[in-house]
């Protein structure tokens, strides 16, 4: 088996797709409008529709009603932690550090609320930027102690 031979025998690879020769005549079967249709903006050269563009009728980001207020620019992050999730960790002193170390929270700078969702037995030591009043009596009642992020 020569060169000429084994040459002949290699397959290129189906994922390599043989590009699409427009404007090579009509035997080429993408010749005289070169799969573009008859006329109009995206027949010619540089064509190009804005985002969304619908041809003059009015554009479905239009269409569709707007409702409500989205305070969205002003939005403050919270991230909330509930007392069953921190009665699971073998911790004395919760901190926002702590928290982001077990994987509760997902970072350590943004805000940290608790809530009273759960129960507490244990006295721990509490470093949060906010908690609710339940959440608070529950702490203090189990012999334990809140403070205040600033």
């Amino acid at each position: 088996m020569g060169i000429n031979d084994m040459q002949s025998t290699i397959k290129k690879p189906g994922y390599i797709k043989k590009s699409k020769r427009v404007g090579c005549g009509q035997g080429s079967g993408h010749g005289k409008t070169s799969c573009k249709g008859h006329k109009g903006q995206k027949a010619r050269s540089g064509a190009h529709f804005k985002p969304g563009f619908e041809g003059g009728q009015m554009p479905l980001q239009r269409r569709i009603p707007k409702r409500g207020f989205n305070n969205e620019k002003f939005k403050e992050e919270v991230q909330i932690v509930n007392i069953n999730d921190i009665t699971k960790l073998s911790v004395k002193e919760i901190t926002p550090e702590v928290l982001y170390k077990e994987g509760l929270i997902k970072s350590q700078f943004l805000p940290v609320k608790l809530l009273a969702v759960g129960d507490i037995n244990d006295a721990i030591a509490v470093v949060v930027d906010a908690i609710s009043t339940t959440a608070k009596d529950k702490i203090i009642k189990a012999g334990g102690s809140v403070t205040l992020r600033a």
